[in-house]
């Protein structure tokens, strides 16, 4: 049986989908990149709820095709880069 990281990726690639695709963040002229498979394994060490709603997302953003999962991986890790650099602020 699958866990919820492996059907996340066998998704990505029955669309095709290349896992070590990257998106690309421009952070005050510092360029940050993430592939689909980095942001994968990041929010899969979140609680099983929280991967179960990432996996229905990822899935939604697939049956939107286009450019559903392009936006979906641009929105997942832009969460993970505010996260990781809201935790480096130092006040």
């Amino acid at each position: 049986m699958l866990n919820i990281s492996q059907k996340c990726k066998k998704l990505l690639l029955e669309e095709s989908i290349d896992t070590n695709s990257n998106i690309d963040f421009d952070v005050n002229g510092e360029v940050h990149s993430m592939t689909f498979e980095y942001i994968i394994d990041t929010y899969m060490q979140a609680s099983e709820d929280s991967q179960k709603v990432f996996l229905l997302a990822l899935k939604k953003s697939i049956d939107a095709k286009e450019f559903g999962v392009d936006k979906f991986f641009e929105g997942m890790g832009q969460l993970l880069l505010m996260t990781h650099l809201s935790s480096n602020i130092k006040v």
